[in-house]
């Protein structure tokens, strides 16, 4: 078959060199979006702003790994910062938890299960014993990807001042893009939940 004057015949190997430019194309693309997601939500889970501890109601501290974040409220109780310590205790059968709840201290410590075991539970127990307490502000204690949303949700659970403190743990790779992919999709169902307090 002969071909048209003006027109080019491509080859198995013409194809195979477009479809190749295509998956570069993507693979490019995939990159740059997926760099252009961690650059943006840098600030949000990598470097959010927290607070300088100063004299507050309470030092609430939100459950998740056992990172430090007991021993910092419980230090900052200790300096004088609360004269109590509200520890969500979602746990089954933790050691830590189970001997800081029936510790010993010079302040007040509450472990509470929170209802339901998330966020906008630890709200929600905070918010009922702030307005019970006549409360203005609280030092939140978790680690650093959480303290955005924890932010936001508590937020919305009480209006008075809270102030975020981080024990910083050591985080690896994974464990941080776990953290991306978990927080944010936490954001969006945060978003539709009102805190019902």
């Amino acid at each position: 078959m002969a071909t048209q004057p003006g027109l080019a015949t491509l080859t198995c190997d013409d194809t195979a060199s477009i479809d190749g430019m295509r998956r570069l194309r993507w693979a490019v693309l995939g990159l740059v979006v997926a760099v252009s997601v961690v650059a943006a939500l840098w600030p949000v889970y990598v470097r959010p702003r927290t607070d300088t501890p100063v004299p507050a109601d309470a030092i609430l501290v939100l459950g998740g790994a056992h990172d430090g974040r007991e021993q910092l409220a419980l230090r900052l109780a200790a300096e004088g910062f609360a004269p109590r310590v509200l520890i969500s205790d979602p746990y089954e059968h933790s050691t830590l938890i189970n001997r800081i709840c029936h510790g010993s201290y010079s302040f007040q410590v509450i472990c509470f299960d929170p209802a339901p075991r998330t966020t906008r539970g630890e709200g929600r127990f905070l918010a009922r014993m702030a307005r019970a307490g006549g409360w203005q502000r609280v030092i939140v204690v978790t680690f650093t990807p959480h303290i955005s949303r924890a932010r936001y949700i508590l937020g919305k659970c009480w209006s008075g001042e809270l102030l975020f403190v981080d024990p910083e743990p050591a985080l690896s790779v994974p464990r941080w893009a776990w953290d991306y992919a978990y927080q944010s999709a936490g954001y969006v169902r945060a978003f539709f939940e009102d805190c019902d307090a």
